[in-house]
């Protein structure tokens, strides 16, 4: 499995061209869009050809709508990661500007799937749209392909009669079903970040913490959440807080982990975790004492929920 990433290439390495490639945005690489990869992907491996996908950042309703924040599944890192596990070799991020924007659906096929990619075989979903004004429909590419000497599979919706989307997923963290969301993402949900200095008051409550600070636009739900994290390789238990700390200080919201039996400086340095289940909501409580018995129940609690058999719809995607 390989995460590499490709920037805005003007031509592919050889032994990725000629190859089955995946178009879309993949925010989340959830199931539907594995369907997507397998459907690519299989064929790819019976005649000895690459599988590559192409995505874009930013995010192209970033791009048109800056006014309304996105909030992301996947960053563009983690989007790479969830892409090679689902069976890519190499996935291009084109950047998503002004000119890309603007750009005919037919110029797309010709510039970037014909010349960049020098594709064999391009596979997109049912509701995939691309070009100026998204007249690239799937129905124009599978006219367009041949003409171009690209073979075109459109893949159909997956997941019966409400396919699986990005959407359905954001509001199932928003509403804190972190359980629901990984058995629609075909794993537990990561997030990623620098850990970041606090105040030190989880330490001074006997319970140290590394904070990431999410991007203001991520949905989660406020509470508290069983979770694992991989530290310096190897995959750790935690209890973690997401929300204002109305205990205290009803500022912005921060993502707090408390990791068991694990000591060390983690300042500075990437955290990938992984959401297991959410405990409970977000609380003030009468006294410090009173949060302090709270967060100990809460690290049991969550100890109990992490020793509990893996979900096979949901399981973990850290290692």
């Amino acid at each position: 499995m390989s995460d590499l990433q490709l920037l805005d290439p003007e031509i592919l390495p050889p032994g990725l061209r000629d190859g089955h490639v995946v178009v879309g945005n993949f925010d989340g690489v959830h199931r539907g869009h594995q369907s997507v990869i397998r459907q690519a992907a299989e064929p790819a491996r019976a005649a000895g050809r690459p599988v590559v996908a192409l995505t874009f950042e930013p995010h192209p309703r970033s791009f048109f709508q800056p006014d309304r924040p996105l909030f992301r599944l996947t960053g563009r890192d983690e989007k790479a990661r969830q892409l090679a596990r689902a069976g890519v070799d190499a996935t291009v991020v084109l950047t998503f500007d002004c000119a890309r924007s603007t750009q005919e659906a037919e110029d797309f096929v010709a510039d970037v799937l014909v010349g960049r990619l020098a594709a064999h075989t391009v596979v997109v979903g049912w509701d995939f749209h691309f070009g100026r004004a998204r007249k690239g429909s799937p129905a124009f590419l599978a006219e367009a392909g041949p003409r171009h000497g690209l073979y075109v599979e459109v893949a159909p919706p997956y997941g019966g009669s409400t396919p699986i989307s990005s959407s359905m997923i954001r509001d199932h963290l928003a509403a804190g079903e972190v359980l629901a969301a990984g058995r629609l993402l075909g794993r537990r949900w990561i997030l990623e970040g620098e850990v970041a200095h606090g105040d030190a008051r989880g330490r001074d409550l006997g319970f140290p913490t590394a904070n990431i600070r999410l991007p203001p636009e991520t949905r989660l739900a406020f509470g508290i959440y069983a979770v694992r994290a991989l530290v310096d390789g190897r995959i750790v238990s935690g209890a973690a807080s997401y929300g204002r700390r109305p205990q205290f200080d009803d500022g912005a919201p921060l993502f707090e982990t408390y990791l068991m039996d694990f000591s060390g400086d983690l300042y500075g340095k990437p955290l990938r975790i992984e959401l297991v289940s959410r405990l409970r909501g977000e609380e003030k409580f009468v006294s410090v004492e009173a949060l302090v018995a709270q967060m100990a129940r809460d690290v049991e609690n969550a100890r109990a929920a992490l020793a509990a058999p893996e979900d096979p719809l949901a399981p973990s995607a850290l290692a």
